[in-house]
Order: C-alpha cells, then structure tokens, then sequence
C-alpha cells in the first residue's frame, strides 16, 4: 500500500524531531558531563543541536538532487526564525537583549546572510564555499567563547539555571555517559530517517502540486523544521529566561547557514544548484531582514511589542505572497 505523500512527510517530520529532541538532550548532558560552562552549552551546543533537522533535511535532499529545497529550507528557516518567532516572542513580553548578541551574533548573522547572498550569484554555492561557511563557524566558536568570559553576570546566571551540571544531570531518568552516547547516536538516526521520509513526502507533494521543490523548502519544510526553535523559544518565554530564547534563536540562524549549509554542501560532489527565484527574491530578503534587525535591536536594547507585531506581520505577508504568486 502507498502512503500519502502528506502522510510520509508528517510520519517524517515527527520523527526527525524526536531524533533532534535526542540529540539536543544527549549533547548537553554529555557536554556537562565534560565539564563544559552552562553559557557555552547554550551559546553553541543547544542552537546546532535545535538545528539538526535543517541539517538532515540538507544533506539528503542534496544526496537526492534536490539543492534548491536545501538551500530555501535555510533562507525559509532563517526568515522563520527571526520574523515570526522572535517577533511572536517580542509580541508577547518586549524581549530585552545583552551585549553579546548586539556586539557579535547580530553582525555575524548579517555578515553571514550576506555572504550567502554573494556566494549565490553564480547560480550554484561549491563545496569550497561550504568549506568557508563551515571553518568561519569554527572562528565564530572560538570568538563566542573567547567574549562569552565577558558576559554580565544576569546572562551567565540564566545560563547556569539553565543548563548547569546539575541542572542537566539531576533530572529523572539521567543517563551516564555511555548512555547519552546511544542516546546521542539513536537521535542522528532517527534524524537521518526522518528526513528521508519528510524529503521523499515533501518532493511528492510538490510534485503533485505542481510547484517546484524550493518552494516546499521555503514553506511547509521550513516551518516543520523550525518546531525545536519555536518549541524552545515559546518555553523560554514563558518561563522568562529570555536571554536563552534570544541566544538559541539567533545562534540557531548563524548555525543554518555557517554549519548546516556548510556541511551541506560538503556532502555534495558538485555543490549546491541554486534556483533564481531562491537567487534574486528569497535570499535577497533573507539578508535584508538580518540588516535590519541591527537597528531594532540596537534601539533600546530590546524588541518591542510593537516591533515583535510588525515582524511577524512581515512574515505573514511574505508567507501568503509565496501562496499566491509562486503557486
């Protein structure tokens, strides 16, 4: 019996986000375990791993022929990220920003959404270009870490609640070390089956639709593989640690393209095709809407509800404009 393509793209979005749910819980635990500091785990850590369906998704639609749905699952993505989810976040309590993400995620996110925009020209980004992506993200780490020892004590305190030793390891049904590591390698495989399904689905629907396959990357697969950030994100605000929302939010959209479409195009013998709608429209905005965050975040140190409205608003009306025109 043939299952639905909506169905097997469902079946496999639930699945690679339990895997990413694994892999997220296993690597911080492990990393406590090593003795790493809670602000790294959630500076570096938690935003690749809230990443990894993006990850996923990449790596086989490109094994499958199929760049374009990579590459607009990250623009998608990213625009996700910053427009809808830390607007609707700001939406609900005005959401107060530190140092550190003013001083260095901000810019490194610009710089990074430009530089994909720049390296997209020639319709295609090489396995060269995804080596710089990947080694920039290595400098990036390095240089979080590096001003992370500089950061107020408020920031450090929320990270400590949240992802300190005992916070992680306390928790019911801890495992030692050796069982976060099946954990840790159960969550990739069920990531790496989760996203054969949701590609597999994904491609069949556009197919039916008649629709090409960016354009089920920049919507619907996008969206899927934004629940961790928005899961996240929500809860974070909800408990009030909101320098943890912030930080796992925009390192999550630094990660999508410096890690993530990094090692994406790595894993691709001839690089990624871009598409030129994905080319001229969607990548395009994706930088443009990173460049104005600066000045709305540099404007009292904080989103606010009124900002949070108006970026979600701006999402809505990119989201219903892919609908209607690109459909």
């Amino acid at each position: 019996m043939t299952l639905h393509p909506l169905v097997v793209f469902i079946g496999g979005l639930i699945i690679i986000l339990l895997g990413a749910e694994f892999v997220l819980r296993s690597a911080s635990r492990i990393a406590a375990m090593l003795g790493i500091r809670p602000i790294i785990i959630g500076l570096t850590v938690v935003s690749i791993g809230t990443s990894m369906p993006e990850l996923a998704v990449g790596i086989t639609a490109v094994s499958e022929g199929y760049g374009s749905l990579a590459v607009g699952n990250i623009a998608g993505t990213n625009m996700l990220n910053i427009l809808f989810i830390l607007g609707l976040s700001a939406a609900l309590k005005p959401l107060p920003l530190h140092q550190l993400s003013i001083k260095l995620d901000v810019p490194v996110m610009i710089g990074a959404a430009i530089i994909l925009f720049m390296m997209a020209l020639d319709g295609e980004i090489s396995r060269l270009e995804g080596v710089f992506l990947f080694v920039s993200a290595i400098v990036y780490v390095i240089v979080l870490i590096r001003m992370s020892k500089k950061e107020s004590a408020v920031l450090k305190k929320e990270y400590e609640e949240e992802y300190s030793p005992n916070a992680l390891l306390n928790k019911p049904g801890t495992l030692s070390i050796v069982g976060n590591s099946i954990l840790l390698i159960s969550g990739i495989g069920f990531s790496v089956l989760g996203a054969n399904l949701l590609v597999d689905g994904a491609v069949d629907i556009a197919l039916s639709l008649g629709i090409s396959d960016a354009l089920i990357g920049l919507t619907i697969v996008a969206i899927g593989t934004s629940a961790p950030e928005l899961a996240t994100t929500i809860m974070a605000t909800i408990k009030n640690d909101r320098d943890v929302a912030i930080g796992n939010l925009i390192g999550s959209s630094i990660s999508n393209i410096l890690v993530i479409l990094g090692l994406t195009t790595m894993a691709s013998p001839n690089g990624i095709d871009v598409s030129s709608d994905i080319q001229w429209l969607d990548l395009p905005l994706a930088a443009a809407v990173a460049i104005a965050c600066y000045p709305v975040f540099r404007s009292n140190k904080m989103v606010s509800r009124a900002e949070g409205i108006v970026f979600v608003t701006i999402y809505l009306i990119y989201l219903s404009s892919l609908i209607l025109l690109r459909t």
